[in-house]
């Protein structure tokens, strides 16, 4: 059964949900005004939602709800600091093959054309000239073809391809809200921010396996802006740092930090771990990472349950990948304890209910999906090095 999203401006007077016949629950995202402040699933009745459940809901978002209301108040934006240059962004769109999904895309951000920015898709290793015919039915939008596969790939010809200050990356099957790039590039205001990342939420979750992903894996880490510090967190803990769907990173830093590792991603053996990766380089070098949930974009997730369960096994692959090169090439052994903590909170649960034979869980089969992963996350990242030795590193 599919599971409506409702958005509720709690600026503005809030009335019952209605128009869910057939539905058992909603999925209810908190506004103040534009601002995402939270979002609460909620049973539905003989198809709609009563008023005092919305308001119950919106109660239990905690203080951190009423931020937006204190700074229009009070007239105050932490992000806003004396001084602040004027950023040209580049919104980066790497793709293969997904003409469909990426006509929906531009038409969200085409529009960043006329303010002054770049919108730059690489059309990675393609097979038809599909995308390059959806990019033409936009005025002003660049096209750029890189032949070689990997996502890393497409990313660092992106940042080379950018004329902006400000590299901003979205998904082929991600569609940003208006004033997306706006709340990204307000937080590079502040010089030792060289990343920032925003709130991705589910566009639709009309399937089981969209329910499941966003029970097990969701993108939304939080309605609360964060700042990652690598000189005080731990550069390696950046599971709720954001995700390279929806992430902006300031273009110069590249030449202090290094490119993408193009062993990681998609495309490659070890299929994902290339966002994450570059978070821990960036925080080790010192740098800061914000996660800011006013930069709002919107995912679709795969549909199908055998996508959904060859996804979280990438994922599974991509993070000890990523962990086997850190340990390898940097002699990181935090990485011991990151995947530890990984192990004990996702998969140790389930192993255990394995062991003691009890009944399979909704997500068993999703765990054990991931932690086959993880097993051959090492071997991914070897075969991913006898393909290209330096990844694209100096």
């Amino acid at each position: 059964m599919a599971t409506p999203i409702r958005n509720v401006d709690l600026s503005s007077t809030v009335g019952p949900l209605e128009g869910m016949a057939g539905c058992s629950r909603c999925m209810v995202v908190f506004r103040w005004r534009t601002r995402v402040v939270g979002r609460a699933f909620l049973d539905v009745q003989d198809g709609r939602v009563d008023v005092a459940d919305v308001l119950s809901a919106s109660a239990n978002l905690g203080a951190d709800a009423l931020r937006p209301w204190l700074e229009e108040t009070v007239g105050y934006d932490e992000r806003d600091l004396l001084g602040t240059p004027v950023y040209r962004a580049t919104v980066a769109i790497c793709t293969r093959e997904r003409a469909d999904s990426l006509d929906g895309v531009l038409r969200a951000v085409a529009g960043l054309v006329r303010e002054g920015h770049e919108v730059l898709v690489v059309d990675n290793a393609p097979k038809t000239d599909q995308t390059r015919q959806v990019v033409e039915r936009y005025p002003g939008v660049r096209y750029v073809c890189e032949l070689t596969p990997g996502l890393n790939v497409a990313r660092n010809r992106a940042i080379r391809e950018a004329n902006g200050d400000i590299v901003a990356f979205t998904d082929d099957d991600a569609f940003p809200e208006q004033g997306w790039l706006d709340n990204l590039v307000r937080n590079f205001g502040d010089s030792r921010v060289q990343c920032v990342t925003g709130v991705t939420l589910p566009i639709e979750l009309e399937t089981e396996a969209q329910e499941m992903f966003e029970t097990v894996s969701t993108f939304a880490h939080g309605f609360r802006r964060r700042v990652f510090d690598g000189q005080r967190d731990n550069p390696i803990a950046v599971g709720e740092v954001g995700v390279g769907a929806n992430m902006a990173i300031r273009r110069q830093v590249i030449a202090e930090v290094g490119p993408f590792d193009e062993r990681l991603d998609g495309g490659m053996p070890t299929r994902s771990g290339g966002d994450h990766e570059m978070f821990i380089r960036l925080l080790s070098a010192g740098h800061r990472i914000v996660y800011d949930p006013a930069a709002v974009s919107w995912h679709r997730h795969r549909r199908t349950h055998r996508e959904l369960v060859d996804t979280l096994y990438g994922y599974g692959v991509g993070v000890y990948a990523m962990f086997t090169g850190l340990l390898l090439e940097r002699r990181e052994l935090g990485v011991f304890k990151q995947a530890w903590l990984w192990f004990r909170n996702a998969h140790f649960p389930e192993l255990r209910r394995m062991l003691l034979n009890r009944p399979a869980t909704a997500t068993s089969e999703l765990r054990a999906a991931e932690f086959r992963g993880c097993l051959h996350g090492p071997s991914a990242w070897l075969a991913a090095r006898r393909q290209r030795p330096t990844g694209g590193l100096r």
